[in-house]
């Protein structure tokens, strides 16, 4: 495979889960934030919230949180004597992706910079709690949270599936259950490996009456994965009820 300092720092990214508390500077912070703005978009549906006086989670020196942001683009619009028509949900949809590429670019950049990071994944669960802490207008939902500094441990990167199971020409491919077992395979050998759920004491808990047959010798990232999903969210209404209270109403249809 093809080798450069991008492809590197790429390759070798991975989620730094305890840090130094050195606190990178601000140059530092800019020159990271920069590269998260020249990320593609559709519109520039995204602002980037950071706190450095609240503690992190990981002890995390810099504490980011990228949001879905059409108040900005409400705003600029209206002096151009326009307002938005476009349903909500369609704007959502281009608004995750705008902030999920700029968070991505701002993981690299900091990676080529010596530093770590970690995306948290409870942020549908603490929309309230940010939306009062940074005052936030209507308009504008937090999506990604990312924590990022100096890491204070080293290992190799986590496991991925391989090609096969991810890339796919012109057509996709009709899985036979041996091809999804030997994809299967390789992620939970990778983790069993590194130790990864051992070494943490992570195993999520079963809720239903379900037997739990597995120790930490043979519990890894796709029974992990699968007791995640197969559990948890299991109705909308929250995230739903979030998303009305910041001005984003996705029941509206067309009375046509």
């Amino acid at each position: 495979m093809i080798e450069n300092p991008v492809i590197t720092s790429m390759l070798n990214r991975k989620s730094v889960r305890k840090y130094k508390a050195d606190q990178p500077s601000d140059e530092v912070i800019e020159t990271v934030v920069r590269a998260g703005q020249q990320a593609p978009f559709a519109s520039q549906l995204y602002s980037i919230l950071l706190t450095r006086k609240k503690k992190a989670p990981f002890g995390a020196p810099l504490w980011f949180i990228i949001c879905m942001d059409l108040y900005k683009l409400e705003r600029f619009m209206k002096i151009r004597g326009w307002e938005v028509v476009t349903n909500d949900l369609t704007m959502l949809l281009f608004g995750m992706q705008d902030a999920a590429y700029a968070a991505q670019n701002m993981v690299i950049a900091a990676e080529s910079l010596g530093m770590g990071s970690c995306y948290l994944g409870v942020m549908p669960r603490r929309t309230t709690q940010i939306v009062k802490q940074f005052k936030l207008p209507k308009r504008v939902f937090p999506l990604v949270e990312l924590v990022m500094g100096y890491p204070d441990e080293e290992f190799p990167p986590r496991p991925r599936y391989p090609l096969s199971f991810t890339l796919f020409e012109d057509k996709y491919p009709e899985f036979s259950d041996e091809q999804v077992a030997e994809a299967m395979k390789v992620m939970d050998d990778g983790y069993l490996a590194q130790r990864y759920y051992a070494d943490q004491k992570i195993k999520i808990r079963i809720e239903s009456g379900r037997k739990d047959t597995f120790t930490f010798d043979d519990y890894s990232w796709t029974e992990h994965i699968s007791r995640k999903w197969g559990q948890w969210f299991q109705s909308p209404n929250e995230l739903l009820d979030e998303l009305k209270n910041q001005g984003f109403d996705l029941g509206k249809k067309d009375a046509g």
